[in-house]
């Protein structure tokens, strides 16, 4: 359900947590740097997770939508500078992480969507809804699989390139930029099952080398892959 009544404010980057609990009261704040990835702290009408939609660490902040315009303006004033969209976009395509509508969506699976390690597989016995048809496709090893693309030639990457992987088959670019932190143009694929290490894009009528890697990218603003 839509909650018009809250807000959530994503504070992200290398000294996130650390300038966001300086505007938390103290007990709060000394809680909150205590939090694991991926966990989250109830201090009444604040809700404080370790999470977020950048690869960077920070707290994903939720609150009453009365206190997002103070709570901003007071991130501002501790010098948390605005992210765009596009910068965000950045960010999660070097984390190597999905975009719902480009890189997956409901005519996708998971393994197709380098999502296979979200299904939780055991016990064997527990039968959830679409199992049977993901073991099928486990099973068949026809299913595409779901790459990262290192681009090799002068150009960018975009959504709905065409991948050929010769004497293999073609395969779709589902995200594409120009990553700053590696100087190279990046992008998330689903390519057929026998895909190797390399393979061409199609941009704008000419065919470009990229290397196939694992994502992510980068790690914690460090590259994660070779160059």
């Amino acid at each position: 359900e839509p909650r018009l009544d809250l807000a959530m404010i994503a504070v992200q980057g290398p000294n996130a947590r650390q300038k966001a609990a300086q505007l938390m009261d103290a007990t709060v704040a000394a809680r909150a740097l205590q939090i694991e990835p991926f966990f989250g702290l109830d201090a009444g009408a604040l809700f404080v997770a370790r999470t977020g939609y950048t690869g960077e660490d920070g707290f994903e902040l939720m609150m009453p939508a009365a206190d997002a315009v103070p709570t901003w303006d007071r991130l501002r004033a501790a010098g948390i500078r605005p992210c765009g969209l596009g910068a965000r976009d950045t960010l999660r395509l070097e984390a190597g992480m999905n975009l719902y509508g480009n890189d997956m969506d409901e005519s996708t699976s998971p393994l197709e969507s380098g999502l296979g390690w979200t299904v939780a597989w055991e016990p064997q016995d527990r039968d959830f809804i679409g199992r049977a048809a993901l073991v099928a496709q486990k099973q068949s090893g026809e299913t595409r699989k779901f790459v990262g693309l290192l681009l090799e030639d002068r150009a960018v990457l975009r959504s709905h390139q065409k991948v050929i992987v010769p004497n293999v088959g073609e395969g779709e670019v589902t995200s594409g930029t120009f990553s700053p932190t590696l100087q190279r143009s990046i992008g998330l694929a689903r390519v057929p099952a026998q895909t190797g290490d390399r393979c061409e894009v199609e941009i704008r009528g000419k065919l470009c080398a990229a290397r196939v890697v694992r994502p992510p990218f980068v790690r914690h603003g460090q590259p994660a892959i070779a160059l």
